[in-house]
């Protein structure tokens, strides 16, 4: 049996996104960004010290202890390469540290956010017009990923204690190395748990890398710009199954992975979530950040400031020319003021998990759960 392997960093990095998958994907259908999650967990960790910091660095790099490994992973994330395709990948990243005019910042906090894909700071009215200020945001967000994500921050999530938020967007569109032929899409049926239904399924049939073992079928669509999808379909209920599927085992599937012509049947998709992840963070160890106990020094002298909230919203579009997809991520801060002769036939008709990669660094744009398509 083929061993995993996987470098510390992207071993870390796994990790947590199926530590938060369990979190926040429920029964049915989720969609999540663990690259822009883990971005704006990241700026939040190097903006605290001692137990809020570390609360934050144990959840992101585990053992290793050592975030700064992670920021590195994901600022390699942050650059595709394009290979002159005659369609290249577009990525878009943006870090951002929102903070009210009055707000004291420390140079050494500020110096490490412009080391982040895009970091940059921007005032907003949080104080005077905190109406105006979530506008800014909202704007700001819709921008970077092209208006798939027009409203981040709903009415009432600014008031005029909110003194500061690290914003984390991201889009991403990228077209199938091999794209489905639209004239072969149709209705097929998909087993899910309230019934079969019918759904758009796209085919092809093509040289791909299949791996079958531990209970699971795994298949590499590759992307343009080293961006890949791997579906993950187990052989049986996925409720069941994958709460035996871990970093360790995805690194097995990974490894023992081989070309083979594979007639793939798949839906297409369209998905999206939104979720306070405040609760997910909570029952992973991450509490301190959210009470007055917070330790916000390295941002800024100000003793005063906690998290009230952790935003998510995360959009994803599978079709047959490639897919696109948007996150952000908002930390709201207050104020207490081989080739095989024989093809294999993989049919996605059932529940099964979607992940969105970067090839080289292993890093995790969107982590998907396929219940109701």
């Amino acid at each position: 049996m083929t061993k995993p392997r996987l470098r510390g960093p992207e071993r870390d990095h796994l990790r947590f996104c199926f530590a938060l998958h369990r979190a926040v994907s429920g029964s049915g259908d989720s969609c999540f960004s663990p690259y822009s999650v883990a971005s704006a967990l990241g700026l939040t960790s190097q903006a605290t010290q001692g137990e809020t910091a570390a609360e934050l660095v144990r959840l992101l790099a585990g053992a290793d202890a050592d975030v700064t490994k992670q920021a590195e992973l994901l600022r390699a994330a942050a650059t595709l390469e394009e290979r002159g395709r005659r369609e290249p990948p577009v990525l878009e990243v943006a870090n951002t540290l929102w903070a009210a005019e009055d707000l004291p910042l420390n140079e050494d906090f500020l110096g490490s956010l412009a080391a982040w894909p895009n970091g940059g700071v921007k005032s907003a009215p949080f104080a005077g017009d905190p109406e105006a200020a979530r506008r800014a945001i909202n704007a700001d967000v819709s921008d970077t990923t092209h208006n798939l994500i027009p409203e981040l921050l709903q009415p009432g999530s600014v008031g005029t204690d909110t003194i500061a938020s690290l914003v984390n967007a991201l889009y991403l569109k990228v077209a199938w190395v091999h794209p489905f032929q639209e004239n072969r899409t149709e209705d097929a049926d998909f087993h899910s748990p309230s019934g079969t239904r019918r759904v758009p399924a796209m085919h092809q049939s093509e040289l791909l890398h299949y791996a079958a073992r531990d209970g699971w079928q795994l298949v590499e669509l590759p992307g343009a710009g080293d961006v890949n999808a791997l579906i993950l379909l187990p052989d049986n209920d996925l409720a069941t199954a994958e709460s035996t599927l871990d970093e360790d085992r995805l690194a097995g599937l990974l490894a023992a992975k081989k070309q083979k012509q594979v007639r793939l049947s798949v839906p297409k998709l369209d998905l999206e979530m939104r979720a306070s992840l405040k609760p997910a963070l909570a029952g992973l160890g991450v509490r301190t950040m959210f009470v007055r106990d917070a330790d916000f020094t390295p941002l800024t002298p100000d003793p005063r400031l906690f998290v009230d909230d952790v935003v998510h919203q995360s959009v994803l579009r599978v079709g047959e020319q490639g897919f696109e997809g948007a996150a952000a991520t908002a930390v709201m801060i207050r104020t207490l003021a081989m080739i095989s002769a024989d093809p294999v036939e993989l049919v996605v008709d059932r529940p099964f998990l979607l992940l969105v990669r970067h090839a080289p660094t292993g890093v995790v744009y969107f982590f998907a759960r396929v219940v109701e398509p």
